[in-house]
C-alpha cells in the first residue's frame, strides 16, 4: 500500500490539533478488509472531534470521520471481495478506530454493509450516519405501530443532517411533518424537503408545563434537554418520540406525566453498534424510500482539501443538510 493522505488529530504537550498528513500502511489499525475510500461526509460528531469541543476522540493520533464509502482492495472476510463497494459508519470510527476522512481505511468486515442497489457511493455518503440514524428513528416509530393516519410528526433540529433526512423520509412516507428550527432563513429549504409546517425552536426550547396541549402523534428529536421534555408533553395518547441527539443538552428535565397519563413512549435510538442485520435493513429502506431528488437538494459536495475547514464550520451551525466529501 502506498502512502495516503488523511486528516490526523493529535493531542500532546503541544496541545490539541487537526491537520492534513501523509500516512502509510504501518499507521493503519487492525482489520480484515482494506478500502480505498472514495467518499466521506462531515457529521456534527466529526466537527466536535476536529475542534476538540467535546471528548469524542478516545485515542491519539486519530483520523476523524464517522462514515466512509469506497472500494475493497483487500479482504480476508468471507462476505467481501476485491472490487466490492461498501459503506461503513459508526462502530467507533473516528473515536477509537481510525475513521473515514482519509484515502485509505482498514476495518473489520463485520462493520461493513454492501452498497445497496439504487444508491451510488456519493449518495450513500449524502445519507451517511445522519440519514441512517433518521431511518432508525422511522423504523422505531413504525415498530411502535405509528403511521401517518395517527396525526402529525414533529422533527426537532430539522435543518441539521439528521433532521433534514428525517423530514424528507417522513414526508415521503405520507406524514404531516412539523419541522422545528431556530434558523428561519431555512424555512423554504425545509418546505422543499416536504415539511408541512415550521415552528420556531423557541416554542419548544424554554421550560413548559409537564402536560401541554396534544399536538404530535410522533416525534424525532435530535436536540434533547428541555426541547425533548416539551415534545413529550405535547405528544398525543399512545404516541412515541424517537430520541437520537443532544444538541441542546444531555439532561432531560421532564416528569413522568406524559408516560403515566397519556401512555407516551420515549424510544432511544443509537447508531454506533455494528448490528449488521439492522444496518442492512435500514440501508435497504433508505435506498427505496428516500427520494433521490430530495436527497440531492439537501446535499452539498466539497473536495477533500475543504474537509478540515468544513468540519470546523459544522460546530458553529454553518452547514445545513448534508455535506459529501469527495476523497478519491
Amino acid at each position: 500500500m502506498s502512502a495516503f493522505r488523511a486528516i490526523r488529530i493529535d493531542k500532546d504537550e503541544a496541545g490539541y490539533r487537526a491537520a492534513y498528513a501523509e500516512l502509510g500502511e504501518a499507521d493503519l489499525m487492525e482489520g480484515d478488509v482494506d478500502v480505498a475510500v472514495t467518499h466521506s461526509t462531515i457529521n456534527y460528531k466529526d466537527g466536535l472531534a476536529v475542534t476538540g469541543k467535546a471528548p469524542v476522540v478516545r485515542r491519539f493520533p486519530m483520523i476523524p470521520g464517522v462514515d466512509f464509502a469506497g472500494r475493497v482492495t483487500r479482504s480476508a472476510h468471507p462476505d467481501f471481495r476485491i472490487g466490492d463497494t461498501v459503506i461503513a459508519g459508526g462502530c467507533g470510527l473516528g473515536e477509537v478506530h481510525l475513521g473515514g476522512l482519509a484515502e485509505r481505511a482498514r476495518v473489520s468486515g463485520h462493520w461493513l454493509v454492501p452498497l445497496p442497489e439504487g444508491l451510488t457511493a456519493a449518495q450513500a455518503m449524502a445519507i451517511g450516519s445522519a440519514g441512517y440514524t433518521s431511518m432508525l428513528c422511522v423504523l422505531a416509530l413504525e415498530r411502535h405501530g405509528l403511521e401517518p393516519a395517527k396525526g402529525p410528526v414533529v422533527v426537532t433540529g430539522a435543518a441539521g443532517g439528521v433532521g433534514s433526512v428525517a423530514v424528507a423520509l417522513l414526508a415521503g412516507l405520507g406524514w404531516h411533518v412539523v419541522a422545528s428550527t431556530g434558523r428561519p432563513e431555512e424555512n423554504a429549504y425545509l418546505k422543499s424537503l416536504g415539511a408541512a409546517e415550521i415552528i420556531d425552536r423557541a416554542e419548544l426550547s424554554a421550560p413548559g408545563k409537564p402536560l401541554q396541549k396534544q399536538q404530535f402523534a410522533a416525534g424525532v428529536d435530535t436536540v434533547g434537554s428541555v426541547t425533548l421534555a416539551n415534545v413529550l408533553a405535547r405528544t398525543m395518547w399512545d404516541g412515541a418520540v424517537a430520541a437520537c441527539g443532544n444538541a441542546q443538552g444531555m439532561e432531560l428535565p421532564a416528569t413522568v406525566a406524559p408516560f403515566i397519563l397519556r401512555g407516551v413512549s420515549l424510544i432511544g435510538v443509537e447508531s454506533v453498534r455494528p448490528c449488521i442485520p439492522l444496518r442492512r435493513r435500514a440501508w435497504e429502506r433508505l435506498a427505496r424510500d428516500l427520494d433521490k431528488g430530495t436527497l440531492a437538494a439537501m446535499t452539498e459536495t466539497a473536495p477533500f482539501d475543504a474537509a478540515l475547514e468544513r468540519a470546523r464550520s459544522i460546530v458553529s451551525g454553518k452547514i445545513r443538510g448534508r455535506l459529501v466529501i469527495e476523497i478519491g
